[in-house]
């Protein structure tokens, strides 16, 4: 297909997103504010989200963040433990508070010390949500010590997902951050309940692009980059217009004193340039007529929500756009992330509909 110059879309959401508290929460906000209409906010503070009410003064301090005049909506999350109560969970989302229940393994990523060791032990909380249509977001990693961390989706999938989505058939899965073959050919093989996000990151970058020519810190994430031939994998999965696959950036930004130390923090801030990121690997992809199905459509249609009102107009300059500059606070800089390749797609406007 040709590829046009100009592109209006509807508003986009952010179906993964981290916003820390405090400070780095009011620096943050509104770089998410500024694209996108909704984002599911997660819940791996410290301490975590595991409560209706915890959730509700979280929502409060995401809306005193926003910039004057926004209209950006927080989804909130709940941090799934074995502990959770099922009762609470019910409640906050019938009252429409809590739109989501988030799973980490225990010790997968940051700030996940608190997360579930034996699936088995929140069955009742799934049992629930399954019953009210609730969303169940998977972080969807083993960590056995004994299993290859390049090999932690695939063993997931096999050993944990398989067995859920056998005792919970009509429990509404989120697969985040899919990083594999094997999670695309899951996803793909589940006829109803079933979807995933994927990054940017995910769509442009490699295991190469952290290991090679030395250890490149601001492209370590967890789920890490695999081969090349997962990114072709879900490269392919999200431009097929295959509604099962939505955006999700799963942006998490850390003070490049983390990133760049002797143990650094596993995390990618994209959410400045996704839009454009996203665009590009379209237009590579000759499929800029599946970018608002993606960015826009699928995320509303699984989670049963209507698309925004609001649109967003996409222009395609000549010259490559320059690079976000590095967000300052008084504890550090944070450094945005670089695609590695040239971006021509302008985020120029929002137009909200009367």
């Amino acid at each position: 297909m040709g590829i046009s110059n100009s592109l209006t879309i509807t508003q986009p959401d952010d179906w993964h997103l981290h916003l820390r508290s405090g400070e780095l929460l009011q620096r943050v906000v509104p770089y998410s504010a500024q694209h996108f209409g909704r984002a599911i906010v997660m819940p791996n503070l410290q301490p975590p989200v595991v409560r209706t009410v915890d959730a509700l003064n979280y929502r409060e301090q995401i809306f005193a963040a926003l910039p004057a005049g926004s209209h950006f909506k927080p989804l909130m999350t709940l941090y799934m433990t074995e502990q959770t109560d099922a009762e609470d969970v019910r409640a906050g989302y019938l009252s429409g508070d809590v739109a989501a229940v988030k799973l980490y393994p225990a010790g997968a990523t940051t700030n996940s010390d608190a997360g579930v060791k034996d699936l088995t032990k929140i069955y009742p909380v799934l049992a629930v949500m399954e019953e009210i249509g609730m969303p169940f977001l998977v972080h969807g990693e083993v960590v056995d010590a004994d299993v290859d961390i390049f090999d932690r989706e695939a063993m997931f999938i096999e050993t944990k997902l398989i067995p859920v989505r056998k005792q919970f058939p009509k429990l509404k899965i989120v697969f985040e951050h899919l990083t594999t073959k094997e999670g695309v050919d899951y996803v793909q093989s589940c006829a109803e309940n079933t979807a995933a996000t994927v990054t940017p990151h995910h769509l442009v970058i490699n295991r190469n692009a952290l290991l090679v020519g030395g250890i490149k810190p601001h492209y370590y994430c967890l789920p890490v980059a695999k081969r090349e031939s997962h990114r072709l994998a879900l490269r392919a999965a999200v431009t097929s217009g295959d509604q099962r696959f939505f955006l999700g950036t799963d942006s998490a930004p850390h003070f490049d004193g983390a990133k760049e130390a002797a143990c650094g923090c596993a995390g990618i801030f994209n959410v400045a340039n996704t839009v454009s990121v996203v665009a590009e690997v379209f237009e590579q992809e000759n499929a800029l007529d599946k970018l608002e199905g993606f960015l826009s459509l699928h995320g509303p249609a699984f989670y049963g929500l209507p698309v925004n009102t609001a649109k967003l107009q996409l222009t395609r300059n000549e010259a490559a756009l320059a690079a976000p500059a590095k967000l300052v606070l008084p504890d550090g800089e944070i450094t945005h992330f670089d695609p590695m390749m040239d971006l021509h797609w302008d985020v120029s406007d929002i137009s909200t509909a009367d």
